[in-house]
């Protein structure tokens, strides 16, 4: 009788082990911890835009912008993506009479991202401004990390730390950074395959502010329309509605925003083709 017992909780270990030896997932990159709720707020309109996008290949694709608004000059933009197996890429910038080189590395594991960026690399001048993100999976629903921000230039340096973390459960998603900076906390919940909502909370030290949002996400896939809404601490409600036109590759969307405070309005309208 002995020997049975002591048999049975082995073969219950062996039959259990292969669970325990399930690999964990890759944790995404760090701009990517609040994307779910972002996803849900409603982006800010103004004016008319329309958006061609046109893939080119699997590696490569182009969009075209045209933006019509009031409160400045009609404008034009060009936008290319190349995606390889791996990023390392020098990106220039012109703005204005300010020319700004930033280097992004990002390296993903089975379990961890790791990414470093680098801007404005001036060994002469003694200047840099380092950001580097790292990420790890430590359960199936937890992940843990970290930013570190370090800009010098001559007589100046300093240093910024944040910690991050997101649970994710089955239905909501919550994610936290906390730093000397500030705090960004997020809440994700998606109550069915039509209704989703979304809190954010941020707060900033250094300009002594802090900001709550609501925002929801109602989707009416029989009409082909999606809808969402916020509202938020600052007295600013807004809301955009997208249209699918199939079997078109085209997308209408109209949007209003309003703040009460500074009671200022103002309203957009989009075509997206591609």
């Amino acid at each position: 009788m002995g020997n049975t017992l002591g048999l049975a909780p082995m073969g219950t270990l062996l039959r259990r082990s292969p669970r325990r030896e399930e690999p964990l997932p890759n944790p995404g990159s760090f701009d990517e911890l609040h994307r779910l709720c972002k996803d849900v707020f409603p982006a800010q309109m103004e004016g008319v835009k329309l958006v061609v996008n046109k893939v080119l290949s699997s590696h490569f694709q182009v969009a075209h912008t045209v933006h019509m608004s009031a409160l400045g000059l009609p404008g034009y933009h060009l936008h290319a993506a190349y995606a390889g197996d791996w990023q390392l890429s020098p990106t220039e910038t012109q703005q204005a009479k300010f020319l700004t080189w930033q280097f992004d590395g990002e390296y993903r594991g089975d379990d961890y991202t790791a990414t470093l960026t680098l801007g404005n690399p001036d060994l002469i001048g003694e200047s840099v401004i380092m950001v580097a993100h790292f990420l790890q999976s430590l359960t199936q629903r937890l992940v843990l990390g970290g930013e570190l921000v370090y800009h010098r230039r001559p007589g100046e340096e300093g240093a910024i730390l944040t910690l991050a973390g997101k649970y994710s459960a089955v239905h909501w998603v919550a994610t936290l950074n906390v730093g000397s900076g500030g705090a960004h906390a997020s809440y994700y919940h998606r109550a069915n395959e039509q209704v989703q909502v979304g809190v954010e909370f941020e707060a900033n030290t250094r300009l002594q502010d802090t900001t709550f949002s609501f925002g929801y996400h109602l989707t009416l896939p029989q009409a082909n329309m999606v809808f969402r809404g916020l509202v938020d601490s600052n007295w600013c409600v807004g809301a955009v509605l997208e249209k699918k036109m199939p079997p078109l590759p085209v997308t209408l969307a109209l949007g209003a925003f309003l703040n009460h405070w500074r009671n200022r309005f103002h309203c957009g309208f989009s075509i997206t083709v591609g």
